[in-house]
């Protein structure tokens, strides 16, 4: 176990190296100054090289690099061009929200998701079961900006039941959740009818049958736990997945986490915050990963030997 710790730990790392250079490259790229972008249109050159040199733009971009990563290993991410305030208070002030969201979001996703799943296995072949596959198919190509979009019109411009943006009171946060249930409720319920269909088709769910179980009880305590291991697995992932999509629906419902100010800050040019944020989400993938990589070795032991 401890070998399969030290190699997934090594991997995280590596992950984690290989995306903070490639968004520092990206970034570079990009046309436009961000020095030019802070000082404005009517700014002297001289005012811009002085922005630079105080940012350290002007450096060499493997220099830049350089400097980046020995400041990171000390939690230092750098200052925001934008607002001139440490990146990694400006990330710990927002993450919060977004991870507040992303996991209403998953929470009600798993239970809906799991509901529909056993639904349609007991029901193999019936209506049910296809009324639920062409549902799974339909928020599986349902883009979350734009059911973020619908909700909007619908529940929020003509019924007036939720907020159309901000966080300012509890149900601020009901669109945006709403949002991105669809495609996580589709996985959930195609996982859970698939696992539960092997499952019920096993021995031990005939044989406790046979002995006069009923099947209330043989569907619920013994096959659906069974079931659920792979299912709680893809829970883990569908998070991390989550928090990919989170960017689009905190742009439209102006919810102040973290996918909203990286497209701010992209727009601005503000290298650092959005080099800080990015390695955010990294380290947030790389973790939900890592935790799925540990519940599989605890789980199933033939994993960890690769």
């Amino acid at each position: 176990m401890q070998r399969f710790l030290v190699i997934r730990f090594g991997r995280l790392l590596l992950t984690l190296l290989f995306v903070s250079l490639i968004t520092f490259v990206m970034l570079r790229l990009m046309p436009g100054d961000p020095a030019t972008v802070l000082a404005g249109e009517d700014a002297t050159p001289e005012v811009i090289r002085d922005l630079r040199i105080k940012f350290g733009l002007d450096k060499p971009i493997v220099v830049q690099y350089g400097l980046y990563l020995e400041k990171a290993a000390t939690g230092d991410l750098g200052q925001s061009i934008r607002s001139r305030s440490p990146v990694i208070e400006e990330v710990a002030a927002r993450l919060p929200n977004t991870l507040r969201l992303a996991g209403l979001a998953v929470a009600v996703a798993f239970a809906i998701g799991i509901l529909l799943g056993v639904v349609a296995a007991v029901r193999e072949g019936k209506w049910q079961d296809v009324t639920i596959l062409v549902i799974a198919m339909i928020g599986t190509s349902a883009p979350s900006f734009w059911v973020g979009l619908l909700l909007v019109l619908a529940f929020a411009v003509q019924l007036g039941l939720f907020p159309v943006a901000g966080n300012d009171s509890a149900l601020s946060i009901v669109l945006p959740a709403a949002s991105l249930l669809p495609p996580s409720i589709a996985v959930i319920a195609r996982l859970t009818r698939s696992t539960m269909l092997d499952v019920l088709g096993e021995d031990y769910v005939r044989t406790a049958l046979a002995k006069g179980a009923s099947r209330s009880s043989v569907l619920w305590r013994h096959a659906l736990r069974n079931a659920l291991i792979p299912v709680v697995t893809m829970v883990g992932l569908e998070f991390a997945r989550l928090l990919g999509g989170v960017i689009a629906v905190e742009t439209i419902f102006a919810w102040p986490g973290v996918g909203k100010a990286l497209v701010d800050s992209i727009s601005t040019r503000d290298y650092p915050m959005v080099q800080g944020i990015v390695l955010a989400f990294a380290v947030i993938f790389a973790l939900t990963n890592l935790v799925v990589d540990i519940v599989n070795g605890v789980i199933d032991p033939r994993v960890r030997a690769h």
